[in-house]
């Protein structure tokens, strides 16, 4: 690791590590390489790690990128007054990006980020929206379901439920039938899930209206919810699905792209239109970083009706940096593309002093 800067150290979790530790756990091909898609993230930013590296160098910077299995060795050596460790993915269960932060406080430097707690926190559906309903939060309650058995039974509820696996993020394990108005075809769906991902499913009430993403990327630490970036995603239909995803980014993302069939959803800003939604948005995300404790770089996720309702669905830690909706807010937010806002964010927290 270079010496004679201050350093940002990016730690990232390969698809192809977490794709050979599910295989050899017993997960058939196909099905590792759904779970695995999950990091397609980091497939995708690492041919920019060299724009990143000359991002930094503009700022006097040296960028160290660091694959999660090689971590421990490099992170126990960093100094902690001249490094920054930014963890580009999170996971407990399928994906261990998550100890990237611990590894972190563990050697004493400085991240970027929520700290450890949240990594594991917000892939565990059932225990996050536990805590966002504490919080008073509008969260849609959720029953819990495993292989055909209910833990929580979850709310009545007129409209129907959304099933969606407890522990896997990137829309993984969810099909088209994933809503449904029976609370049979919710148990089927329990069975399906734990079959091919040995997972549980939250079943929530369906709660109408159109997806909206809100990022944030704090350039400077005194920033605050007035630079969150709160868009309308419209992929077609009423919700993504897992092949919808797996269209988007990695590999997989990039076969769709040279055949042609590449659909980028379209963003539209949730203001422009909506004003009393987008207000009510920075006051939910300001009370996640007032209560929950979100800091430096997130995404929530959010259902919004007509009538200006909110409905909180979840919130990252670990946004898709390269994917096309952060790019968008790093550019419509701060006029900067992806490698220049992440240059100057750790810039200006390893210069603070």
């Amino acid at each position: 690791m270079p010496q004679d800067k201050p350093t940002l150290i990016l730690v990232y979790e390969p698809e192809k590590a977490c794709l050979d530790r599910l295989s050899a756990d017993g997960y058939p091909p196909d099905r590792a390489v759904e779970i695995s898609s999950y990091l397609a993230q980091s497939t995708d930013l690492k041919p920019e790690f060299g724009r990143l590296a000359e991002a930094c160098d503009k700022r006097d910077l040296a960028f160290e990128p660091v694959e999660l299995d090689g971590a421990a060795p490099i992170l126990a050596k960093a100094d902690p007054a001249r490094a920054l460790v930014w963890a580009l993915t999170d996971g407990i269960a399928y994906f261990r990006g998550g100890v990237a932060p611990a590894l972190a406080r563990l050697n004493g430097l400085r991240t970027i980020g929520a700290d450890d707690s949240l990594f594991a926190l917000c892939q565990d559906k059932l225990r996050s929206g536990a805590v966002l309903a504490a919080l008073g939060l509008p969260v849609p309650q959720a029953g819990l379901a495993r292989n055909g058995a209910w833990l929580v039974e979850p709310p009545p509820s007129p409209k129907g439920w959304f099933v969606k696996p407890n522990r896997l993020g990137a829309k993984i394990g969810i099909w088209p039938d994933s809503r449904t108005a029976d609370p049979g075809h919710a148990l089927e769906l329990s069975r399906r899930v734990f079959s091919h991902y040995r997972d549980d499913v939250v079943v929530q009430p369906y709660v109408a209206g159109r997806n909206v993403r809100a990022s944030f990327l704090g350039l400077k630490e005194e920033i605050g919810v007035e630079a969150l970036g709160i868009f309308f995603v419209d992929s077609g239909g009423d919700f993504q699905t897992m092949a919808d995803s797996m269209a988007l980014y990695g590999e997989t993302g990039q076969a769709a792209k040279d055949a042609g069939t590449y659909a980028e959803p379209e963003l539209e800003a949730v203001g422009a239109s909506q004003p009393e939604a987008d207000r009510k948005i920075r006051a939910i995300a300001q009370k996640l970083i007032s209560g929950l404790g979100l800091k430096d770089i997130f995404s929530v996720d959010f259902r919004v009706e007509a009538d200006d309702t909110v409905h909180l669905i979840e919130f990252e830690v670990c946004p898709g940096l390269p994917c096309f909706d952060f790019r968008n807010y790093c550019r419509k937010q701060w006029g900067m593309e992806l490698a220049d806002a992440m240059a100057e964010t750790a810039a200006n927290r390893l210069f603070a002093d």
